[in-house]
């Protein structure tokens, strides 16, 4: 009885050894990231990525993109912790009027019409800092500013903002901090 239970394992051994083997089913392929996800995600590169898809993402900006719907002001993730706590009391003292930052850092609007970056010069400010020089139209005029960014945990974040005229959105925003004591 042993023998013939040997036997029949080694066969079944044997014809699994020579039978075809299984066709997998490929893995389906994962859709591109987009909209806010996709600027997280370049976030954890680098920095120059990290640029260009915040400004790929403000040329197509996703219609209804949840990742953005649920950010309130002082708690943008694509911000330094500073520059969010400073968004915070420019909220804050506002006290429901319009607050100092009421517009887009990012193409310096608040609405985008023909925008797109024409333009990106990086700097490394260390291994966790660097600036980015960026030229870029909107509403068929051209515009630079150069964003100052940093790197807090495994993501660049936007630590400053400063226009072709050399005015800081952090300056700015440190006045009214500093005038609310």
């Amino acid at each position: 009885m042993r023998v013939q239970a040997m036997t029949a394992a080694v066969l079944i051994l044997a014809t699994a050894a020579c039978s075809p083997a299984e066709e997998k089913t490929p893995a389906p392929a994962e859709a591109p990231l987009t909209g806010r996800a996709a600027v997280y995600a370049a976030g954890e590169k680098d920095a120059e990525a990290f640029v260009r898809a915040l400004y790929a993402n403000a040329a197509a900006p996703q219609p209804n993109d949840p990742k953005a719907a649920m950010i309130t002001p002082g708690r943008e993730p694509l911000y330094s912790r500073t520059l969010n706590a400073l968004v915070g009391v420019d909220f804050r003292e506002a006290k429901g009027e319009v607050p100092y930052l009421n517009y887009d850092p990012i193409c310096a609007c608040q609405d985008a019409d023909g925008f797109a970056m024409t333009a990106l010069k990086m700097t490394p400010d260390g291994d966790r800092a660097a600036s980015a020089e960026v030229t870029f139209t909107n509403h068929g005029q051209t515009h630079r500013q150069t964003l100052k960014l940093v790197k807090e945990g495994p993501m660049w974040r936007i630590a400053d903002v400063v226009d072709d005229k050399g005015k800081s959105l952090h300056d700015a925003l440190m006045a009214i901090a500093e005038k609310a004591g």
